[in-house]
């Protein structure tokens, strides 16, 4: 996948917009002497600087990913003040959702249920370690902090002699207010994937 043309427009919007109002909208602090924000994002926090959005890992030596510099930046430039509303929505009901369904079941769901499915128990200890929490939801289910204003659910059905496991990731109600749909059919998939590394580290048991 080339996301060079996506990184170049999301590095434009950003150096666009105010950093103020940025960091207020975000709910992330801004170092005007530094000219940089702090956002954390899945139990890490990187430094995105202003004008020119590099985006580092703080205290880490590895590149960050593309996508996730695509992310933070995306998320600074368009957050709004809106608040989580506490109310969970399907993907479908996210604007446009529709078109993006499939690869948000391929990244998402189908992920979810193969690494959940027979060890629920899992799915908690990944998201405390996430700084998330159970939930009320399916036969499990745990509310992940991703950014400072989105939040995700993840459910999992245990299934039974009739029925195999399944899944869902949910969003809150406010999601659309600050992130476009298409970051939401790879945010779920980045998040298991930091989970899976606490897996190969034995983190998890």
């Amino acid at each position: 996948m080339n996301l060079g043309p996506a990184h170049r427009l999301a590095r434009e919007e950003f150096a666009g917009r105010d950093p103020e109002a940025m960091a207020y909208n975000a709910a992330v602090p801004f170092d005007p002497a530094k000219k940089e924000f702090c956002v954390p994002f899945l139990g890490a926090r990187y430094l995105v600087r202003y004008p020119e959005g590099e985006v580092v890992e703080e205290g880490g030596s590895r590149e960050v990913p593309q996508e996730v510099q695509i992310l933070l930046l995306h998320y600074l430039s368009k957050a709004t003040p809106a608040l989580p509303e506490g109310r969970w929505i399907a993907f479908q009901e996210l604007p446009g959702g529709f078109i993006y369904t499939g690869p948000f079941y391929n990244r998402a769901v189908r992920p979810l249920v193969g690494l959940f499915g027979q060890r629920p128990d899992l799915l908690v200890r990944a998201a405390e370690m996430l700084g998330g929490e159970r939930i009320e939801g399916g036969d499990v289910a745990v509310c992940i902090p991703v950014l400072p204003k989105v939040p995700l659910a993840f459910l999992i059905w245990t299934g039974d002699e009739e029925f195999p496991p399944a899944g869902n990731v949910l969003f809150d109600a406010s999601a659309p207010r600050h992130l476009p749909t298409e970051d939401y059919a790879l945010l779920p998939g980045l998040v298991l994937g930091k989970i899976k590394d606490l897996l190969r580290g034995g983190n998890l048991g």
